[in-house]
């Protein structure tokens, strides 16, 4: 039977966190800047979209208290937009290895913003990991500035920032994650790898398909294609709640939170009925959303100002 969730999670802030995030946007600049002159305008990472979708988003009823926050404070139906792409900095084949992402938009949210002043809609950012590569945001900006050069600048930038042994290890890992199969989108389930607040407790965002099954050799834009088209193609959307500082850490991205000892609770579903023109002008942004629901630790908190300088570059909406 599943208990009500800790709230003694905590955020450990280091004192000199503003200024070094806003170092790493400014290191972002230049290679955004060259993404965007050889592609044209567009996102520092998950550049290439594969699909648009629009549909619902259909908060449950009969939820537990400690659930019903934001919004899941009571069942409604959103409006939803949803961009599925690649992960990776430059533009590549849908085939070529690489790691996935969906953005969420639920649209007609009101409330308190976790960016101040009001919010409107609700992002949710997910990808087909479990865990983020890199430990710190310093780390995780050093690769992404190295990915616009190629991957061959990732790689001497691993073994020049952490020597021979450690750059092989971290290589060795960024491969696995990157050349990970994927079976399809309709068919795996997307994290948000780090946690967001959900009132006063904290939890991970979890997409799973309702019917999960593999795209197979098609295309994966096709696939997603065909199946809305026949669809609806629908999702669960859960949280995983906090436990506790080892078992579930809010500050080290890299740690899985176990499902046995986190069980992800079903809050929402959505349902994708329609392929959505564009939303390639949009932000998608993980603290693009209600208070309630603000991203928590030191990636998510770099995220803010490595967000906001990407979109003024790209002009978004």
């Amino acid at each position: 039977m599943r208990g009500e969730p800790s709230t003694n999670w905590r955020e450990t802030i280091a004192p000199d966190e503003e200024a070094r995030f806003a170092r790493q946007a400014q290191k972002l600049g230049p290679a955004h800047a060259a993404l965007s002159a050889r592609y044209g305008a567009g996102r520092q990472l998950h550049r290439k979209p594969v699909l648009a979708a629009r549909g619902t988003l259909a908060i449950l009823d009969g939820l537990p208290d400690y659930a019903r926050h934001g919004l899941f404070a009571a069942p409604r139906i959103f409006e939803a937009l949803v961009r599925f792409s690649n992960g990776g900095a430059t533009v590549e084949p849908n085939g070529k290895p690489d790691i996935r992402g969906v953005a969420i938009k639920a649209l007609g949210v009101a409330g308190p913003s976790a960016l101040g002043g009001e919010a409107e809609t609700q992002d949710f950012l997910l990808v087909n990991q479990t865990n983020f590569g890199a430990r710190d945001s310093d780390e995780f900006v050093d690769v992404v500035a190295d990915a616009s050069r190629g991957q061959a600048a990732v790689l001497v930038g691993l073994v020049r920032r952490h020597g021979l042994a450690g750059g092989f290890r971290r290589i060795r890992r960024l491969i696995a994650k990157v050349g990970r199969p994927f079976a399809g989108f309709a068919a795996e389930t997307f994290d948000s790898l780090a946690a967001i607040a959900v009132g006063p407790y904290a939890a991970r965002v979890r997409l799973t398909p309702v019917a999960p099954t593999p795209a197979g050799k098609r295309d994966f834009a096709d696939d997603l294609r065909d199946r809305i088209a026949a669809g609806p193609l629908a999702y669960e959307l859960a949280l995983q709640f906090f436990v506790d500082q080892a078992t579930t850490p809010i500050e080290d991205p890299t740690a899985d939170w176990p499902l046995d000892r986190a069980p992800p609770l079903v809050v929402a579903r959505l349902a994708l009925t329609a392929v959505e023109a564009d939303v390639e002008r949009l932000r998608f942004d993980p603290w693009g959303g209600l208070a309630a629901h603000r991203p928590l630790g030191e990636i998510m908190r770099a995220r803010k100002a490595a967000y906001f300088h990407s979109q003024k570059a790209r002009g978004a909406l």
